[in-house]
């Protein structure tokens, strides 16, 4: 399997720069993308020390097949495009990912637009419940959901079996901090509402403003205290026979479906 070797300090610079690509790990999910001929995938990133045949031949075979760039690197290499090296499997894969845009890139295409309703996730560190967020968001009215890179889940390949692909097809924004990205939105007229259990507006009543921000809060402990400051409406989700909460994955699709009327 000769072939040049790539400068991986060089390819994630310009990674960085190109800002709609996700880099997808692991064989089975490189495979999966590679078969699905709605993921776009732009380039096969492989370890040198990976042996040929089975699964890896299967994976070069239909990169052939669809055309697309193929690079080799060592382990150490492959690593640092991965970020998991635990997990990799020697194999990753960069997806162009259209709608994935950094919040100043998001509010630059967004403005003029009136009504802009957002998800925001504090500290989901459940990779299935982002992922299948992530499907709720795009699949419902929202505009968006915002993703922070520390605090939550990191966007690997179980957020994408959860999601069921729709990670690549989600108006995603991904920010390094939500708090700040918060503060943000807010200098640009968007109200911040939170679930809540105290003195919370129901959500079949609430009637949300042109541009408003759902934040959903960590499995166990909910919106962080400093987030909680800075939002200005309470909602809360009506709740029978005596059910005191509802999984966070479930709340963001009733908040996605209902708070977007």
């Amino acid at each position: 399997m000769a072939a040049p070797q790539s400068d991986s300090a060089e390819y994630l610079a310009k990674k960085q720069r190109l800002r709609k690509v996700l880099t997808l790990y692991g064989r089975k999910p490189t495979l999966e993308a590679l078969l699905d001929a709605n993921t776009a995938v732009q380039r096969l990133h492989l370890a040198d020390s990976n042996r040929g045949g089975g699964i890896i031949a299967e994976i070069l075979e239909h990169a052939k097949r669809r055309g697309v760039e193929v690079r080799y690197h060592s382990r150490e290499q492959l690593a640092r495009i991965s970020r998991n090296s635990k997990q990799d499997q020697g194999v990753a894969c960069d997806i162009d990912c259209p709608n994935y845009l950094e919040l100043t890139q998001w509010l630059n295409a967004s403005s003029g637009t009136e009504r802009q309703h957002l998800m925001a996730l504090d500290g989901v560190t459940n990779p299935q419940n982002l992922g299948m967020i992530i499907r709720s968001v795009a699949a419902s009215p929202l505009h968006g959901v915002i993703v922070p890179q520390r605090g939550c889940a990191e966007l690997s390949p179980l957020v994408v079996k959860a999601s069921a692909g729709a990670l690549f097809k989600a108006p995603l924004c991904r920010v390094e901090r939500l708090l700040p990205a918060l503060r943000q939105l807010q200098q640009h007229g968007f109200a911040l509402a939170m679930l809540s259990s105290h003195r919370a507006t129901p959500l079949p009543q609430w009637r949300p403003p042109a541009k408003v921000v759902y934040v959903m809060g960590n499995e166990s402990d909910g919106v962080s205290a400093e987030i909680a400051e800075l939002c200005q409406e309470r909602l809360m989700i009506p709740m029978a026979n005596g059910v005191e909460s509802l999984n966070v994955a479930v709340a963001a699709a009733l908040v996605a479906f209902s708070g977007s009327a």
